[in-house]
């Protein structure tokens, strides 16, 4: 009897899957077009389409009767959530941990180092054929806080470390201790936030982590301060951002917006003192090998009836 795995990436480019004469399983292509490769109530494994939206993510669930598994092939989570509750009880939601981690944090430190050495100013220069030197400010010496420190705020760690910052404070949902110290709670942050030179939001999209950089938020960073969005869009009152930045109090570089993509004419767009990328974070040549090695592994574990990594929740 075989069963169907919904991939966004052809079989045949994935090393390592089970085989389907030794597992049973099926391998259907859909990256999300408008047709269905097969029955959704024959798919049993899920792989979400990277990058395609919450709406294409979704709109096969409520016909997936059989499915045991729904993987992301994102770190996040929040473009699928919507539509689990279509989805019958004990499906297990896992994200890709382990595939974004080191292209996110490389984004981190070029947003950081580009924004504090005015590398903005030189392209902008360069087009213009104008010599803009002059004294800009350093990564070294400055305090960071990064808000939200799973596998990806430890990694941006892992990167600032070479680079003399007089101190890195962490911040994650709930405290605990790490081999690098101590992680503070989200309830620390009105505290620390007006210590930090660079603020990093690396947190995941949830209700508690909607608007957390609000007004108040955002008014608590030290003048000066440089807020870096790596997170998702929604993390940051955009209205608030832009009272704070237009003021030249502060300033960010933002791989993520709300509304994303931003449309033409936004405001944001030409805000003095924001560096805008376009959700780039995880789209860099290290993303298929690793998210290759992650299908091959949790298909690997699924077909030996074993508990898959990265486990997120199960439905009820």
């Amino acid at each position: 009897m075989t069963a169907d795995v919904w991939l966004p990436i052809p079989a045949d480019e994935i090393e390592g899957l089970p085989a389907p004469q030794d597992s049973g399983l099926r391998y259907r292509f859909w990256d999300g077009g408008q047709d269905f490769p097969a029955d959704p109530a024959d798919c049993v494994f899920y792989v979400v389409p990277y990058m395609k939206g919450s709406e294409i993510a979704v709109r096969p669930l409520p016909a997936m009767t059989s499915v045991r598994v729904v993987q992301t092939l994102s770190a996040g989570i929040d473009h699928v959530t919507p539509g689990l509750g279509a989805l019958p009880p004990g499906v297990t939601l896992c994200n890709a941990k382990g595939v974004h981690e080191a292209s996110t944090a490389e984004l981190t430190l070029t947003l950081i180092l580009a924004s504090l050495r005015g590398v903005p100013g030189f392209v902008r220069g360069q087009d213009a054929e104008e010599w803009r030197d002059g004294f800009y400010p350093s990564l070294a010496d400055k305090s960071v806080l990064i808000v939200g420190y799973g596998s990806i705020g430890s990694a941006i760690e892992d990167r600032l470390v070479p680079f003399e910052c007089a101190r890195v404070v962490r911040v994650a949902r709930s405290a605990r201790t790490t081999a690098r110290g101590p992680v503070h709670a989200l309830s620390a942050l009105p505290r620390l936030l007006p210590e930090a030179d660079v603020v990093v939001l690396s947190t995941p999209l949830t209700p508690d982590t909607h608007h957390l950089a609000d007004a108040e938020f955002l008014a608590r960073m030290r003048d000066g301060a440089l807020l870096v969005n790596v997170a998702r869009g929604p993390v940051v009152d955009t209205k608030a951002l832009l009272n704070e930045v237009e003021s030249g109090r502060i300033r960010a570089a933002v791989d993520v917006t709300d509304p994303e993509p931003l449309p033409a004419g936004h405001p944001l767009w030409h805000a003095p003192g924001v560096l805008i990328s376009p959700h780039v974070g995880g789209s860099t040549s290290a993303f298929l090998p690793r998210a290759k090695r992650l299908l091959a592994g949790q298909l690997t574990r699924f077909a030996g009836h074993e508990e898959p990594h990265n486990v997120v929740l199960r439905t009820e």
